[in-house]
């Protein structure tokens, strides 16, 4: 029996040693204490299965959504994942959420069409061997980007903390955004570091040699068998040096022949996707989720909201 639980019936120990078992950094309770305060959550069989609810309330009508800095939530089960199991979560979501755009995972499977199921791109790199063998399956580009940054005299360094990165962002890609603020800066670095403290999390940059300017600098989690790229600052000296390539390069050599999966986590823009394959990567897609069950009041009264946003 699936149960709804709002967030403080949650046994978050029990919730922890499932997600252990799934290899997703983004589900466990401390992840979403941070990310999204208050969720709530499905569990089945004493915590055999799970599935977090991040939800919100908007002129008084409940929903789902996907926090930041979480690619994939959905379903999580210590049990093979089945169709009928994800859809016996899906259908468990209780009626008080009005509609919900959420991200399921990449278990999360379906037997053909099913209503409100759109998928993404995914990019993942089996590090399970050494890396001359990981690297002769590089592209062309790559390779050729990897000489370019070989000859502009880079350095990596690991005294990066998360203002640096942050910093780095904000000034390059991130000034080109507006829905980013300082909240969810400020929800990065405080994951960073609480993820750092229990393992979870390192960071590293990229200088030129004897120049202490960082170029380039990204942050990842790393869980029993996943490495996960989950954010990054590059400035245009740095794109022009390869530096991110070459940042990259460095992690796959430091745990190459290791029982890892490195996540690029993503991504669905062409560009970016086109570089993460580079390495040598396979293409994955995971789910996503909609559904409305907003009456027609309901749906003006979000029209509006999401015309003012």
């Amino acid at each position: 029996m699936i149960q709804y639980l709002i967030h403080n019936q949650i046994n978050q120990t029990k919730w922890d040693a499932t997600i252990a078992e799934c290899g997703n950094i983004y589900a466990y309770s401390w992840y979403l204490d941070i990310v999204h305060p208050g969720w709530d959550a499905l569990v089945e069989d004493d915590y055999q299965s799970v599935m977090p609810l991040t939800g919100g309330k908007k002129f008084g009508v409940d929903y789902l959504f996907q926090p930041y800095f979480v690619q994939q939530l959905g379903v999580f089960s210590k049990q093979p994942m089945t169709t009928e199991k994800v859809n016996a979560f899906l259908d468990a979501i209780p009626n008080k959420f009005r509609f919900a755009e959420i991200r399921l995972n990449e278990s999360n499977i379906f037997n053909g069409d099913k209503q409100g199921i759109e998928y993404h791109r995914n990019v993942l790199l089996d590090l399970n061997q050494g890396y001359d063998a990981i690297r002769s399956n590089y592209h062309t580009n790559t390779k050729r980007n990897l000489a370019k940054a070989a000859d502009n005299n880079l350095q990596l360094v690991n005294t990066v903390i998360p203002y640096h990165v942050v910093a780095l962002f904000t000034e390059n890609r991130g000034a080109l955004l507006d829905k980013w603020g300082d909240a969810e800066y400020a929800r990065l670095t405080a994951l960073t570091k609480v993820a750092g403290t229990r393992g979870y999390a390192f960071i590293l940059g990229v200088t030129e040699k004897g120049v202490g300017q960082l170029i380039c600098a990204a942050i990842f989690m790393k869980t029993v068998d996943r490495i996960t790229f989950l954010f990054s600052g590059l400035t245009m000296e740095g794109k022009q040096r390869q530096a991110m390539t070459y940042l990259l390069d460095q992690v796959i050599q430091k745990y190459a022949n290791q029982p890892l999966t490195f996540d690029f986590e993503g991504s669905d823009d062409e560009n970016l996707a086109r570089f993460y394959l580079g390495f040598g990567g396979r293409e994955v897609k995971y789910p996503s989720y909609t559904f409305n069950r907003l009456s027609p009041l309901e749906k003006t009264v979000l029209k509006i909201w999401k015309h003012r946003k």
